[in-house]
C-alpha cells in the first residue's frame, strides 16, 4: 500500500472501526481491495447477504465469493484444499486470485445459493484486510455495482451509483488494478478458469500445472 499521511491514517482507522460495527450489526459495506470496490455482509447475517443481491440486482441463484483475511481460516471454510488449490494461493495470496473449493458448512446457504462450493480469496489491500479481520476473517463480497453496470473503482464510483443503498462507504482510494480477480475451479481434479481477469492462465499453470 502507498505511503498515508498521519490524517490518512487516522481516517482509514475510524473508517475501519465504523465499518467493522455497521457489518457487526448487519450492515452492508462498501470496501476497498486491490481489484474493485466490493459490497461486504458478515456470513452471520445472512439477511444481510440477502440485501446484497437486492443491491445488486443479482441473479439469486449465483453464490458469493468469500474474501479471507488469514490462510488459518480455510479449514473453517473449505473442505478440501488440494494441493494445486494450496500451491495457487501460496503463490498468488494475497492478490487477485479467486479459488472455488468445497465449501464446509460454515458458508451459509445463502452464499453458497444451494450449491456446495464456495470462491475464496485473500485481497491485497491492508484496510480490506483489516475490516475482515475485524468482523473475524471471512466476509461475503461480491462487486459494489449494479449487475451488468461498470465495476466501481473508488468510493465516489460507489457513491455515484449506489447512493444510500449501502450503510457505510469507506474510501480506499482508486482500486490499483481496476480489474476483477480470476476465478479458479479448484474443486475437481483438473483446475479450470471461470473468469480471466488479474491473473493469466499462463500464470497459474506456472505454479500449478494443467489448467482448462
Amino acid at each position: 500500500m502507498a505511503d498515508r499521511s498521519p490524517a490518512a491514517d487516522t481516517a482509514s482507522a475510524a473508517a475501519i472501526t465504523r465499518a467493522v460495527q455497521a457489518l457487526r450489526e448487519g450492515g452492508v459495506v462498501a470496501i476497498p481491495t486491490d481489484t474493485v470496490y466490493g459490497l461486504a455482509a458478515s456470513l452471520d447475517h445472512p439477511l444481510a447477504v440477502e440485501r446484497i443481491f437486492e443491491i445488486k440486482g443479482r441473479d439469486d441463484t449465483k453464490a458469493l465469493p468469500v474474501l479471507v483475511s488469514s490462510v488459518d481460516i480455510l479449514p473453517v471454510l473449505a473442505r478440501t484444499m488440494s494441493g494445486a488449490a494450496q500451491r495457487l494461493a501460496d503463490a498468488f495470496w494475497p492478490g487477485a486470485l479467486t479459488i472455488v473449493v468445497e465449501a464446509t458448512e460454515r458458508v451459509p446457504a445463502a452464499v453458497r445459493r444451494g450449491g456446495t462450493t464456495v470462491g475464496l480469496r485473500m485481497p491485497d489491500n491492508g484496510i480490506a484486510l483489516a475490516i475482515i479481520e475485524g468482523v473475524g476473517g471471512a466476509l461475503a463480497v461480491t462487486s459494489a455495482n449494479r449487475s451488468g453496470e461498470t465495476e466501481a473503482h473508488s468510493a465516489d464510483d460507489v457513491r455515484r451509483t449506489l447512493s444510500t443503498a449501502v450503510d457505510v462507504v469507506v474510501d480506499g482510494g482508486t482500486s490499483p488494478l481496476s480489474v476483477p480477480s480470476t476465478v479458479v475451479d479448484a474443486s475437481r481434479e483438473r483446475l479450470r478458469v471461470l473468469r480471466a481477469g488479474a491473473i493469466s492462465a499462463e500464470q497459474l499453470r506456472q505454479v500449478a500445472g494443467d489448467v482448462g
